[in-house]
């Protein structure tokens, strides 16, 4: 079969690769599309831990299950399905365990045209959804879900600010909380961006390379109960600012990098939470995917490529040009 190799820092190729043959307790999952996260490119970048080369990569994937190893259910072959990517969580449902992984490092992942996984890791394909929205879904809905509703814990009456509004799991957290009746605002740096939001129900938005961009928020939307984000840097501060006192800040990534400094006095003096969180546990992605055929939810697809033109779709994740997830197919 055909599957992506990255065989050392920024060398991705499309290489022929042995069949899969499942063994005990696993599926093979014949993939009609995959989705790309920005985990896909730190790997190709050589910036993620515990590298291994070569790699098949991909967290993201959704498919026709076509063969059962012993002790799995016969009903499953022939069905259409989603995978979590999110291996091995552990018996804590509060932070992950220490055997937890993700799927495409160190097990091979989705960007190929089968994948070998537990058949516990996978749930029934939404009806609602296309091949491409399936393939969108797992990863950045997981952890946007984790984030607002397991983590932050939105309450009704609550207003959510995302940040970074574009990416995967920004989208998903503005989708998820629009979808519970939330007052949702984001902030980007493309007015773009914040208009394509407003068009999926948010209310508004902040142009955070603006100095002043968070008294601006509060002068027009006020605090926010609930702030996602995925960026941190030397932004974090302005989000303290335009938290309402009490409220949580939730993040989840660091595409900024880490802050400089953090203000301690307004986070005491405010009785801020600040929580930390990635992907998810069985249960949240239960839950998750139970709410997307409820609101029958469509995620976001920015683009689509064939697995041959896979390079061209990490170029334009490696330069931030989408909006929504950058998809596979096979």
């Amino acid at each position: 079969m055909n599957a992506v190799q990255l065989t050392a820092v920024h060398e991705l190729a499309i290489a022929e690769v042995a069949s899969l043959q499942p063994i005990e307790g696993e599926v093979i999952v014949t993939l009609k599309a995959a989705s790309l996260n920005h985990r896909d490119l730190w790997i190709k970048l050589g910036k993620y831990a515990a590298l291994i080369w070569p790699i098949t990569p991909g967290s993201d994937g959704a498919g026709v299950v076509t063969a059962a190893g012993t002790g799995v259910d016969a009903s499953w072959v022939g069905r259409e399905v989603v995978i979590n990517p999110s291996f091995d969580w552990g018996d804590r449902e509060q932070v992950q365990g220490d055997q937890y992984s993700i799927l495409g490092l160190p097990r091979a992942g989705t960007l190929a045209e089968q994948v070998a996984v537990p058949v516990g890791q996978l749930a029934a394909k939404p009806d609602h959804l296309s091949w491409e929205e399936a393939a969108a879904l797992p990863l950045a809905g997981l952890t946007a879900y984790r984030a607002l509703m397991s983590r932050a814990q939105w309450q009704p009456g609550e207003r959510v600010l995302v940040t970074g509004v574009g990416g995967g799991v920004a989208l998903f957290a503005v989708q998820f909380a629009v979808a519970h009746g939330a007052e949702v605002w984001v902030t980007s740096s493309s007015a773009d961006k914040i208009e394509r939001a407003v068009k999926l129900g948010a209310k508004g938005g902040f142009d955070y390379t603006k100095e002043g961009w968070d008294r601006e928020a509060t002068q027009r939307a006020g605090t926010f109960d609930v702030i996602v984000d995925g960026a941190g840097g030397a932004g974090f501060t302005a989000l303290m600012n335009v938290a309402t006192p009490g409220g949580r800040i939730v993040y989840y990534g660091a595409t900024r990098g880490d802050p400089d400094t953090l203000a301690m006095r307004k986070g005491f003096w405010k009785q801020l939470s600040l929580l930390g969180t990635t992907m998810g546990s069985p249960a949240d992605w239960q839950a998750m995917v139970d709410f997307v055929a409820t609101h029958a939810i469509k995620p976001v697809v920015s683009d689509v490529f064939p697995l041959a033109e896979v390079g061209a779709a990490f170029d334009l994740m490696d330069r931030g040009g989408q909006f929504g997830k950058i998809v596979v197919t096979m």
